[in-house]
């Protein structure tokens, strides 16, 4: 592979949707090992025959779990290079001591002697219960089948089964897919995948995602388009405030397509990660309503996220937007006490479009349009700190995104692992 990078006038609508499949230079294989229920696909193999730059982001949980470990390791030996990634569902193989982590190395030893590739050249993750052991003496047997059958694969085949194996409390797959012109008749493709439902508010949530491009990028630039894409996307979604141990966000470019814009790339690197992260947050346990807030007008950006986050983390606020109650009160006291300075009669505060405060007191609104505006599939909160003005406001802004929290949530966590 080489590494050459173009950076040509990017052309109107270049970045454009997909067919949801997997990009050239990667085939992908599902199994099932009955990890926590038997009869579903639990494992996901997805191998890159021509070799792959790559890149990850990971956990700062200090209970990293144990395949967490050995694909930061492998990263750093391979130096941003992957051949293979091998991930399962309904054990997350985390607090597991050195049992697990074998387990894990085990895990990644079958996919080197089946796909004859270095073992520092694969990467490995779980999802799941945490504190339990994997079932090894049928994952292993499960990794061979799997590898066959890869060769029997369609090269660029469907996302679809390997999103399915990978998902827990999820409800539905999540993928997404684009396609660069890059001129001369010419394309490249991203295309990626991700779980998550529960344990929500990636800091890098149970939250696995894997990334994949078929152009030519070097690993240097493709850690920088990936960090910025999750910096736009998974670090600005919330379930429930809480992360995991086993987050991860995996990049991987076959360099098939070839030579592709930077600047396209990235693009199509944020879309589909932006893409993803809705379905996370819309596919929330128990989820019945999204919620968006997007704060303008600070000081500075860094303002702006710590608000808006403040605000769509807020328990008292979820909790009115699943009930569909118009207790916007909530809404200004959280962003209160943010920690973020600004003047209270500054602050402007819409719902669904619909002006519902400012100069320090309510305005006058139609009762039942703020009532359906909190009622809706969806709830845009706007708030205006009225720290900067113009140019300056709008790029002192950004918008953080998170769902209601609701009875079912809070069943399903009481019994997850009964």
């Amino acid at each position: 592979m080489t590494t050459t990078t173009t950076h040509a006038a990017s052309a109107p609508n270049a970045v454009t949707s997909a067919p949801l499949r997997w990009p050239r230079g990667f085939r992908a294989s599902v199994g099932a090992a009955a990890i926590k229920k038997p009869g579903r696909d639990d494992l996901g193999l997805l191998a890159m025959p021509g070799g792959a730059t790559a890149a990850a982001i990971f956990t700062r949980n200090l209970f990293a779990a144990a395949p967490i470990e050995v694909s930061r390791r492998h990263l750093k030996d391979s130096r941003g290079h992957a051949s293979a990634v091998i991930l399962n569902s309904g054990c997350a193989n985390a607090a597991t001591g050195p049992r697990g982590l074998a387990n894990a190395q085990e895990m990644v030893d079958a996919v080197s002697l089946a796909l004859g590739c270095a073992g520092e050249a694969v990467l490995v993750n779980s999802t799941g219960v945490i504190g339990v052991q994997l079932p090894m003496d049928r994952i292993v047997p499960e990794i061979a089948h799997m590898a066959a059958r890869l060769a029997a694969s369609e090269d660029g085949g469907s996302l679809e089964p390997f999103a399915r194996a990978i998902m827990t409390t999820d409800t539905k797959p999540k993928m997404s897919a684009r396609r660069i012109d890059c001129g001369g008749g010419r394309s490249v493709h991203v295309a990626g995948v991700a779980k998550g439902a529960g344990m929500i508010r990636p800091d890098m949530a149970t939250m696995i995602s894997v990334l994949a491009t078929d152009a030519d990028v070097d690993a240097r630039t493709l850690d920088r388009i990936l960090r910025h894409a999750a910096d736009a996307s998974y670090h600005r979604i919330s379930v429930d405030g809480d992360t995991s141990t086993n987050d991860s966000v995996f990049a991987l470019a076959s360099g098939a397509g070839g030579a592709c814009d930077e600047a396209l790339l990235a693009q199509a690197f944020r879309e589909v990660a932006c893409d993803l992260a809705k379905m996370i947050v819309c596919d929330g346990e128990g989820f019945e309503r999204s919620l968006a807030v997007r704060v303008s007008g600070a000081a500075t950006k860094a303002d702006a996220l710590k608000v808006a986050e403040t605000v769509a983390s807020s328990l008292l606020v979820r909790t009115a937007i699943t009930g569909g109650d118009p207790n916007w009160g909530r809404i200004v006291a959280a962003a209160g006490r943010a920690g973020v300075a600004f003047r209270p009669n500054d602050l402007e505060l819409h719902v669904g479009g619909i002006l519902i405060f400012r100069d320090g007191e309510p305005c006058p609104a139609d009762r039942d349009a703020v009532r359906a505006a909190f009622n809706g599939s969806h709830v845009d909160i706007a708030i205006s700190l009225g720290a900067s003005e113009g140019a300056e406001a709008e790029a002192n802004s950004d918008t953080f995104l998170s769902c209601g929290l609701t009875t079912e949530y809070v069943r399903l966590n009481a019994d997850y692992t009964t």
